[in-house]
């Protein structure tokens, strides 16, 4: 089955700090802006910031999974293993503060992954993840 790239939408409360951050930090590709938002290459998808004041945001909860706390709502993308580990080494590099370092879950068990998660400037969380069989994605 081809994958089709999804599209999300989410708030930002300051457009410029967000833009630069999607570019330059997690280096997505821009594509077409306004003074309002902005669309971004987000590793093949489609991802639009769109201006929002701070006060018309939604607050970030979090859930525990294997004694960490785990952002919810959090988006992101599943990488490569080797494309994963070379991208949490670039984001160390830019110290990048880490709600959850990168680490193995669920190591030698069915579903091995590697994850990490981080906000962008206005608080939304992003979780990466690699598995090491990508053909467990789904494993219970």
């Amino acid at each position: 089955m081809k994958i089709q790239p999804f599209h999300l939408a989410i708030p930002v409360s300051d457009l410029e700090k967000c833009r630069k951050f999607y570019k330059e930090t997690l280096g997505c590709g821009e594509g077409r802006s306004s003074d309002h938002w902005v669309d971004f290459n987000f590793f093949g998808h489609q991802l639009v910031i769109h201006y929002k004041a701070p006060e018309e945001t939604s607050a970030v909860i979090s859930n525990p999974v294997d004694g960490k706390d785990v952002p919810v709502p959090h988006f992101g993308v599943v990488l490569e293993w080797d494309v994963f580990h070379e991208f949490a080494k670039i984001l160390k590099s830019k110290e990048i503060d880490f709600i959850i370092e990168p680490y193995i879950r669920f190591e030698g068990k069915p579903g091995e992954q590697a994850t990490m998660f981080f906000k962008d400037p206005s608080g939304n969380a992003l979780e990466f993840k690699a598995f090491k069989n990508m053909d467990q994605l789904f494993a219970k």
